[in-house]
């Protein structure tokens, strides 16, 4: 790739809630997003989804030229893939569909046109095969959702993925605001979501077992150490945990009874039985609250503490070891 102009006309493929959400982050960076998907009524679901998004990213800063006006859309796929500057995919998790659908794009698209995956189950390396000719510009950039207000995105290369594309990748997701985490090996689930796994099948054995309701372990994992996490992550806060003496007088203090407690963990075998106890307990939380007034309380919060910690940073820039 010798190709260094900026990254300013995005093609979505796949307009569903992680494609929406996307494409309205990009349109709120002032990007010219194409979008493009063969469901009926794609269109007019992925423009009530920005348009319902609009209020909060206003909320948090539009960049100059941002407006809904630049989305452009069309069902095909070869017109929307047409001038772009980078492809976000965000298509069915099946390897066979997106083999295909890659070595369609790698026949369309110009060598230096950087192809992500949004991914979450797949690996680069099996995806990119689809790309015969240029699967060294692939690369998974795999969000969290909902992309527009959460700024992580997971950055992993494929055995064919060239370093330069992952450079590129980077910088792209890092000049509109979002969070960029490179996973140095390819792993199922990726990072964030294998650490959600890990937390959920101790939060499901303790309900099943009759520990705790539903409502009352998200009660100590929000009001508890969540609070701590929206701020800083595991590690840190151990160090942090180990008082003047760090992250050295922590593993001193605590290893011991931390791996005593890795012992005693749950590995709950989700029957229908199980699933049943866990959906009952939940639903007794829920109440008579709908999915989208969760997803409110749940979205309100998020701009807060997005909006905080971007104070935060301002006043104090962050810097790490390896920067």
């Amino acid at each position: 790739m010798t190709n260094i102009k900026p990254i300013r006309r995005i093609t979505i493929i796949g307009t569903g809630v992680i494609g929406a959400s996307w494409a309205s982050l990009f349109l709120a960076k002032g990007l010219q997003v194409v979008a493009t998907d063969p469901a009926p009524n794609a269109e007019t679901s992925l423009r009530k989804f920005v348009d319902t998004a609009w209020p909060a990213l206003t909320r948090l800063g539009l960049s100059p030229g941002a407006s809904q006006s630049n989305l452009k859309f069309t069902a095909d796929l070869p017109q929307a893939v047409a001038n772009a500057d980078l492809v976000q995919e965000n298509g069915p998790e099946r390897i066979e569909f997106k083999q295909k659908l890659y070595g369609q794009l790698d026949e369309l698209l110009p060598a230096d046109v950087i192809i992500a995956s949004s991914s979450s189950g797949l690996t680069m390396s099996e995806i990119q095969k689809g790309a015969a000719a240029h699967p060294e510009r692939c690369v998974i950039g795999h969000p969290f959702n909902p992309p527009h207000l959460i700024p992580l995105v997971e950055i992993v290369g494929g055995t064919k993925t060239s370093e330069e594309t992952i450079r590129r990748a980077t910088e792209f997701y890092a000049s509109i605001g979002q969070r960029p985490v490179r996973l140095n090996k390819e792993m199922p689930g990726h990072v964030a979501n294998r650490l959600q796994a890990a937390l959920a099948r101790e939060v499901y054995y303790l309900v099943a077992e009759g520990i705790v309701s539903a409502s009352d372990v998200d009660t100590a994992l929000s009001w508890g150490p969540g609070l701590r996490w929206g701020v800083m992550g595991n590690m840190m806060l151990n160090h942090l945990g180990g008082g003047p003496g760090g992250i050295e007088h922590f593993f001193h203090q605590f290893a011991g009874p931390t791996t005593a407690w890795w012992k005693t963990l749950g590995a709950p075998v989700l029957t229908p039985e199980v699933q049943k106890k866990l959906i009952d307990s939940v639903h007794a939380e829920v109440g008579s609250r709908t999915i989208e007034t969760l997803e409110q309380e749940r979205d309100e919060v998020l701009l807060g503490l997005v909006e905080l910690r971007k104070r935060s940073e301002t006043a104090a820039p962050h810097e790490s070891a390896a920067e």
